[in-house]
C-alpha cells in the first residue's frame, strides 16, 4: 500500500505547490494593465510639471520599465488559456502512469513476500505433523527464503532423525523387556528339570534312556534360550577399559570358530586401542564368526579385518566377510531386528545383540551381501567411548 499511496501523494503534492506559484501569475495579467494605464498618467501629468535633470532621467527610466511589464503581462495573459489545459492533461496522465506503476511494484512485492510466507507456513504444518517436505521448485522470493528453505529442510531431517531414534528406542526398550521376562520364566523351572532329569537318568530303565537323553538336549537348549534372552535383555554394565581389538580378534579367530574352518585375519600393526566392555564386545564378534561359518559352510572362507577411520569420529572399523550364498535384499533388512533367524531352531538375537552392545558403545552397524558372492557385516565402535545408553537406563 506504501508503494502506491506514497508516490502519488509526493506527486499531489508538486501539484499543489506549483499551481500556488503559477496561478497567481497567470492571473495578473490585467492587474497588470491596471497599473500601466495609471502609471501613464501619472508619468504624463509629472513631465508638465517642473523637473530636473535626474527626475527625467529618473522618470524615463520607470516608464521602461513600466512598459516592459505590461508587454509580460499582455505576452501571459496570451499564453495563460492555452498552456494551462496541457500542462493539467501531462500532469494527470503523469499522475495515473505512477498510480499504475506503484501499484505494479506493490503487487510484485506483495508477491515476493506472501507466496514464499504461504509455503513457509505450509511446511511448517507438515514438519509438525512428519509429513514430507515438497521436493519440486519452490516458489520465487527473496534470496532470504531460499536460506530459510534450506535451514527447515535441515531442521526438518534432523527432526525426523530423533524421531526414528526416539521410536527405535522405544521398540528396543519393549524387546528387552520382553527378554527378560522370558528369560526370567524359563530360568525358574530348568533348575528343578535338570536336577529332575539327572534323577531319572540313575534310576530309570534302560530302554528310556534314550527319553531321558532328549530331556537333556531339550533341556540344554532351553537354558541356551534362556541365556540368549537375559543377555538381550540387558546393556553392557561395569567399568570400562582399553581394549586391544587387533588381539580380541585374534582370540576370537582362533576360539570361536571349529578347527576345520577357513579363516583369514587381516589386520594393520597399528591398529589403536578402543574403549569400553571387553566381553560384550567379544561376544558380538564371536556371534558374527559363528553366523559367518554357518553362512560359508564347511568349505567357505571367512575374512576378518578392522582399519581405522577418522569420519563422523575417529573409530575402528571391524569387517567379517564370509564366502557364502549371501542374504536377500528383503531378508538384510532385517537382519538386525530381534527374533529374526533363517536358521532352524534359531532364536534370531544373535544379530540384535549384536547391534545392541555396538550401539551401546556409541558406534554402528551395517551389513552388505550379493547372493551367490557372500555378506559383509561391519562393526564401527569409536576410539572414545561415546555412551549409547538410553536417558534411563534399564534395571
Amino acid at each position: 500500500m506504501a508503494f502506491a499511496v506514497l508516490p502519488a501523494a509526493a506527486l499531489t503534492t508538486f501539484g499543489l505547490v506549483a499551481a500556488s506559484n503559477v496561478f497567481p501569475f497567470l492571473a495578473s495579467g490585467g492587474a497588470w494593465s491596471r497599473v500601466a494605464e495609471t502609471g501613464s498618467r501619472a508619468l504624463t501629468a509629472a513631465r508638465t510639471a517642473p523637473r530636473s535633470r535626474e527626475a527625467t532621467a529618473a522618470l524615463d527610466a520607470h516608464e521602461a520599465e513600466l512598459h516592459a511589464s505590461l508587454d509580460q503581462a499582455k505576452r501571459l495573459e496570451y499564453l495563460a488559456p492555452r498552456v494551462i489545459r496541457p500542462v493539467l492533461v501531462v500532469v494527470l496522465v503523469l499522475f495515473l502512469i505512477l498510480a499504475v506503476l506503484a501499484g505494479r511494484v506493490a503487487g510484485h512485492f506483495s508477491r515476493q513476500l506472501s507466496r514464499p510466507l504461504d509455503e513457509v507456513v505450509d511446511w511448517t504444518d507438515r514438519i509438525a505433523t512428519a509429513q514430507p517436505l515438497p521436493s519440486g521448485s519452490p516458489s520465487r522470493g527473496a534470496p532470504e527464503f531460499d536460506l530459510l528453505r534450506l535451514r527447515m529442510r535441515l531442521m526438518a531431517a534432523q527432526l525426523e532423525e530423533g524421531r526414528t531414534a526416539a521410536t527405535e528406542a522405544a521398540r528396543l526398550s519393549a524387546f528387552r523387556e520382553t527378554a527378560r521376562r522370558v528369560a526370567h520364566e524359563l530360568k525358574n523351572p530348568l533348575t528343578p528339570i535338570r536336577f529332575a532329569v539327572s534323577r531319572l537318568r540313575m534310576s530309570a530303565a534302560p530302554e528310556l534312556q534314550e527319553t531321558i537323553d532328549v530331556l537333556e538336549v531339550e533341556t540344554q537348549r532351553l537354558d541356551r534360550l534362556a541365556k540368549s534372552f537375559a543377555q538381550f535383555g540387558r546393556l553392557p554394565d561395569g567399568p570400562v577399559a582399553d581394549i586391544d581389538v587387533a588381539e580380541l580378534l585374534r582370540y576370537a579367530a582362533r576360539t570361536a570358530l571349529p578347527p576345520t574352518t577357513t579363516v583369514l585375519v587381516e589386520l594393520p600393526d597399528d591398529l589403536p586401542f578402543v574403549s569400553g566392555h571387553h566381553d560384550p564386545l567379544a561376544r558380538a564378534v564371536s556371534n558374527l564368526l559363528l553366523n559367518a561359518a554357518d553362512a560359508a559352510g564347511p568349505d567357505g572362507t571367512i575374512i576378518v579385518s578392522a582399519e581405522t577411520i577418522s569420519e563422523p569420529t575417529p573409530s575402528v572399523r571391524i569387517s567379517v566377510h564370509d564366502t557364502g550364498p549371501g542374504i536377500p535384499a528383503e531378508t538384510l533388512c532385517r537382519i538386525w531386528e530381534p527374533y529374526t533367524t533363517t536358521k532352524p531352531g534359531g532364536t534370531g538375537l544373535g544379530l540384535a545383540i549384536v547391534r545392541q552392545t555396538i550401539l551401546a558403545h556409541g558406534g554402528s552397524v551395517g551389513a552388505l551381501s550379493e547372493p551367490g558372492r557372500g555378506t559383509t557385516i561391519t562393526l564401527t565402535v569409536p576410539l572414545s567411548r561415546t555412551d549409547g545408553r538410553p536417558e534411563t537406563p534399564d534395571a
